[in-house]
């Protein structure tokens, strides 16, 4: 027999495991989201120069599915923990357990570079943390509620506003010094440092071991009140919603991706502090400390008075906001496909806008969710929950990887390296590659510099005709003070060496590509070929900071890149145009079309879920001593 507590303490007041759980969350958080909020800088421009100079940079849209893949694992790995935990070990047992696992993956992480493939210390860390961090979530949120019985159930929504609460303020520290440690310091500091503070959430979890609540397992039986009458119905009420919200959360987490190569394209000067571009997630958390009771003391009573704020209610408003701020995501892309430089202050303000949308559903449908789960299915409606997101990271994965082209040269070129002789792969040599035709000799074949395994040129059939084009360009942005031109006011650029016209595309404000359809003669595909031209201005003077006295005179990059004998672009005096050539490896849907596609997907969803909103009529369950009494249904009444 257990010798723990295994029913809430009758009291009015808070119970007293919370603590201990509160202060476990902020630990945890702080490694998590540390982790996550370099994971897609460190994959785009770090991982590539962890194993020598031989290797390939991930381009931003990998990197961008990638980050989705792992999220969608994290949050689909919490259904085998809440069935672990509902059946055979309890939430407490499950908590402790796979934290160790989880422990062991920032470990892995930290570990990258040291020995061995740093691809598989990356998949293995990742895959480790999967499994730890989305084993225990649903566990965690479940574990709060456990703590309260008919009398303080009052409390409910105020501790769950408070977990919310740990949750950012941990987030908000390690996602202001994780970007500076991987700048400064490099990744096993900035994997490292997270690693260490979930080994210390593992601790202050254990030391609450003797006044949590231990809910027991329910065993087989869980299967009793899963295919009850109940535990159906609740799970069929439930999935609808939890389809809404994934549409959410497949927008919400590209603050994480897709927000943080915008912001890199942006002026990243802001209130006096020049920012990291994955730093500018810090907004959030920072936000939600703000927002957590504005909303609970100030909006909620007043717009109380106006009209019933419903759970329901509540979070189709968050749907709203979320069109607002995307919308708003989109206008930034605009501007900066027109060859402007935004201030990242404009996301700012979309960070504002998406801060009230996760308020208005994340925490509402994570309270929501828990109370309509029958007494011994709480995790697994937690996980069900928590699928939501990894639906949303899916579609989200699922589109980036559908929009990439890959490279004709680099396809042809890894056919070619495949049959040479081991020797000679690291050698610096130039190999012809075949075309179209693929038969080499012919006159549209690549040309590839080869240096350490790795292209460190490549020649395009017909280069000189698209370095005329871009000659061209360029001297329409030098007379505009290198301010690009419009896409629509340049004059007729030629054709490349099929006949195909050459088009000029604004990639940002500080590069644009001459491109052609190439031999196949259609757009979007490997075979589409230019040169991506970088206009490469004079930095500004650096301004001089407190944190000069402890970060050293070099970021980690440039020294790794020293180390491995990179060359390095010099500091530019005066303003260049530097051309480099291409063929395919551009996406499907660029710029603002991007966000402007998940806009209008998030609005679709926003009106199929109105009249679902209104047909809905919630239950409640709750713990406590008594088997008879520990449900109730809310009256009827508006949703």
């Amino acid at each position: 027999m257990s010798a723990h507590r295994t029913v809430p303490v009758d009291t009015n007041r808070m119970p007293p495991g919370i603590p201990y759980i509160v202060s476990n969350e902020a630990a945890e958080r702080f490694s998590y989201y540390g982790m996550r909020t370099i994971l897609v800088v460190f994959m785009a421009k770090y991982l590539w120069l962890l194993d020598g100079k031989g290797g390939t940079a991930m381009s931003n849209t990998q990197a961008t599915e990638h980050y989705h893949t792992f999220s969608l694992v994290v949050y689909f790995t919490p259904l085998f923990g809440a069935l672990l935990s509902d059946i055979v070990l309890g939430k407490y047992r499950t908590i402790i357990w796979l934290s160790i696992v989880y422990c062991m993956g920032h470990a892995a992480l930290a570990c990258m570079g040291m020995h061995g493939n740093s691809g598989w210390w990356l998949f293995a860390g990742l895959a480790l943390i999967c499994i730890g961090s989305g084993g225990i979530k649903p566990c965690v949120s479940a574990h709060v509620g456990d703590q309260f019985g008919a009398k303080n159930t009052h409390l409910l929504t105020k501790i769950y506003n408070w977990f919310y609460f740990s949750i950012n303020f941990g987030s908000f520290v390690s996602t202001l010094l994780t970007p500076w440690l991987l700048e400064w310091y490099g990744p096993h500091w900035a994997f490292g440092v997270p690693g260490v503070l979930m080994a210390l959430a593992t601790l202050m979890f254990w030391m609450g071991r003797n006044k949590f609540v231990h809910i027991p397992p329910a065993g087989l039986k869980f299967f009793d009140e899963l295919f009850s009458r109940d535990g159906l119905v609740a799970i069929a009420k439930l999935v609808p919603l939890f389809v809404f919200i994934a549409a959410f959360w497949a927008l919400y987490d590209q603050t994480g991706s897709s927000w943080v190569f915008q912001a890199a394209q942006m002026d990243l000067n802001f209130l006096g502090v020049t920012w990291l571009e994955s730093q500018i997630q810090a907004v959030n958390p920072i936000l939600i400390l703000s927002f957590i009771p504005l909303f609970t003391f100030v909006i909620y009573p007043v717009v109380g008075k106006v009209f019933k704020l419903t759970p329901l209610r509540k979070i189709g408003i968050g749907f709203v906001l979320m069109v607002i701020s995307f919308g708003l995501t989109a206008l930034i892309q605009q501007w900066i496909d027109g060859g402007a430089k935004p201030s990242i202050g404009w996301q700012f303000l979309a960070y504002i806008l998406i801060t009230a949308s996760e308020i208005m559903v994340s925490i509402v449908g994570l309270e929501f969710a828990y109370t309509q789960a029958p007494k011994t299915m709480k995790s697994m409606i937690m996980s069900l929950y928590l699928l939501s997101v990894a639906l949303g990271n899916f579609f989200t994965a699922g589109l980036n990887h559908y929009i990439q082209i890959p490279s004709a040269a680099t396809v042809q070129l890894e056919e070619q390296i495949g049959k040479m002789p081991k020797e000679w792969r690291d050698q610096p040599r130039t190999v012809e590659i075949a075309g179209y035709d693929k038969t080499t000799g012919t006159a549209d074949d690549f040309e590839a510099k080869m240096d350490s395994g790795a292209v460190a040129e490549l020649k395009i059939p017909g280069q000189e005709t698209y370095q005329s084009a871009a000659k061209l360009i360029e001297g329409l942005a030098r007379a505009q003070d290198h301010k690009l031109p419009a896409e629509d006011k340049v004059p007729d650029l030629g054709k490349d060496p099929w006949g195909q016209p050459i088009r000029y595309k604004i990639v940002d404000a500080t590069s644009f590509q001459v491109i052609s359809n190439g031999p196949e003669g259609k757009s979007d595909n490997q075979w589409n070929q230019g040169l991506l031209v970088t206009v490469a201005k004079p930095a500004p003077p650096k301004q001089k900071s407190w944190l000069d006295s402890i970060q050293p005179a070099k970021t980690w990059l440039e020294q790794r890149k020293e180390a491995l004998g990179i060359a390095q672009a010099k500091a530019a005096t005066e303003t260049t145009y530097e051309a480099a050539a291409f063929s395919g490896g551009q996406t499907k849907l660029e710029g603002a079309a991007y966000f402007r596609f998940f806009t209008w997907l998030m609005l679709a969803t926003t009106v199929l879920y109105i009249p679902f909103a209104i047909i809905y009529r919630p239950k409640t369950y709750l713990q406590t001593e008594a088997d008879d009494a520990d449900r109730f249904t809310l009256p009827p009444g508006e949703p």
